[in-house]
């Protein structure tokens, strides 16, 4: 299957059919010679043109699809920050200004989540957490900045042998640690007391400083409408297991009168530093597979690596209380995914924020309507 490698922007077309006839030559009296007879009229009403789909080239944030009133207030790089999601790391900072959410599995039971922010910037992030091989491909397409408290050897020298794709400015680099870039809680535990400025850390981004080249998801513009507006089921709770036999749920429920979907965690509601709920437009669940790593887990228990270069699965997609599924495919690195509806037609995905879950392959993940 072909990446999608092109800007996802409304398509200008025009199809549309005309009709053509002569005129009907009245009878010559000097020659006395007759002349064709005119068509039938048809009968029934007559059919309607085919509307011309219309242009939309008003600028859009790339990892959003929303509208900006000013492209230019943009023209910076992303920045994706790691943050722990283990119990003891919560209450966390930031999540809720991040256009795109990465959820990943991290040990057995849990998950640590990869924010991602262009459109906003807040004050805080955190706590920061190490890189996970995922990162790499999930973030390359995008040329962001990346914050985080670094990782094991290995998995340090897989990034830095992309680094061509994602600028690493972990907090003990040199140059970024003693900066404004990253700040200490010193009443957290030391674990989870680091917290990132992402706006800081954009600043000191040497390579990284363009916006992401290309929208990152297949968003809706012009005439398009998102898949689920006619498409797919009711959904207004889904739940997607990370822990072993389909358990340590993690979920997303519709809210109607926000219009977006409120996430939980295995313990409760998901609620940040500023006692506001973690919220989302869009739920994107993209089953992958994972192959435990005792290596990455330093010879002690494995930790999941998850896969998805070249890889392939299936996906469920929510938003506004409705769902649709297809498959997915990623090839190389720096290569988009690509998603097809069970029907063979393209995913559109609302403009919005959005939560990407990254669960097994096999997972059972459910949608209650």
């Amino acid at each position: 299957m072909l990446s999608r490698r092109t800007a996802l922007a409304a398509l200008a077309g025009a199809v549309g059919a005309t009709t053509s006839g002569c005129a009907v030559t009245p009878p010559s009296a000097a020659s006395g010679t007759q002349a064709p007879a005119a068509s039938p009229t048809p009968s029934g009403p007559t059919p309607s043109p085919t509307p011309t789909p219309t242009v939309d080239d008003r600028p859009r944030a790339p990892l959003t699809g929303l509208v900006v009133a000013d492209a230019a207030a943009l023209g910076h790089a992303a920045v994706a920050v790691k943050v722990s999601n283990v119990l003891s790391a919560h209450p966390q900072a930031g999540v809720n200004q991040a256009d795109i959410v990465f959820v990943e599995p991290n040990g057995i039971s849990y998950t640590r989540l990869c924010a991602v922010f262009h459109s906003r910037f807040p004050e805080l992030v955190g706590p920061v957490r190490s890189i996970r091989p995922v990162d790499v491909p999930l973030l390359s397409p995008m040329r962001p900045v990346f914050g985080n408290t670094a990782a094991a050897n290995w998995v340090m020298h897989y990034v830095a042998a992309h680094d061509k794709y994602l600028e690493n400015l972990y907090s003990f680099k040199a140059g970024v640690h003693g900066t404004a870039a990253y700040y200490t809680m010193p009443h957290r535990a030391r674990v989870h007391s680091v917290f990132c400025r992402p706006d800081e850390l954009r600043k000191l981004a040497r390579r990284m400083t363009a916006p992401p080249p290309v929208p990152y998801l297949p968003f809706a513009t012009g005439d398009e409408q998102p898949s689920t507006a006619s498409a797919g089921r009711d959904a207004t709770k889904v739940a997607i297991p990370w822990g072993p036999g389909d358990t340590w749920n993690t979920s997303y429920t519709w809210d109607e009168e926000s219009g977006r979907y409120l996430r939980s965690e295995p313990w409760g509601r998901h609620v940040l530093l500023d006692g506001k709920r973690v919220t989302t437009d869009n739920v994107l669940v993209v089953r992958a597979k994972w192959r435990m790593d005792k290596i990455y887990a330093g010879g002690g228990a494995p930790d999941p690596v998850v896969s998805i270069i070249n890889g392939q699965g299936t996906f469920f997609y929510l938003h506004g209380g409705r769902s649709v599924t297809g498959t997915w495919a990623k090839e190389e690195i720096t290569d988009l995914f690509s998603f097809t509806l069970d029907d063979g037609s393209p995913l559109r995905i609302a403009p919005g924020r959005t939560f990407v879950d990254l669960p097994q392959i096999d997972a059972k993940v459910r949608i209650t309507g």
